[in-house]
């Protein structure tokens, strides 16, 4: 599956990856390949994946890795899933 996330200021990432998981505001959920497309808004925490996405250069200093995740915090967002590809806005 594809991700993008974006924030006001950049593209930070985009490639594919196996897993995202993301914090809604409900609480935290993984998607993996053929989910159901969703929309959903996101809370304070992480946002988590796997994969061989490429980060951008200029932002890579706001992730960290951790058992083979990257790990982006983020304060809240918006996500939308349709068709494997994930775009995740994050501030």
């Amino acid at each position: 599956m594809y991700l993008e996330i974006v924030s006001p200021e950049a593209s930070l990432v985009s490639g594919n990856v196996e897993s995202v998981t993301v914090p809604g505001v409900e609480g935290e959920f993984q998607m993996l390949h053929g989910h159901a497309a969703i929309v959903s808004l996101l809370g304070k925490g992480n946002v988590k994946f796997k994969g061989n996405a490429e980060i951008a250069e200029s932002h890579q200093a706001l992730f960290t890795q951790e058992n083979g995740s990257w790990i982006l915090p983020i304060n809240s967002g918006t996500l939308e899933m349709k068709d494997n590809r994930i775009i995740v806005l994050v501030d």
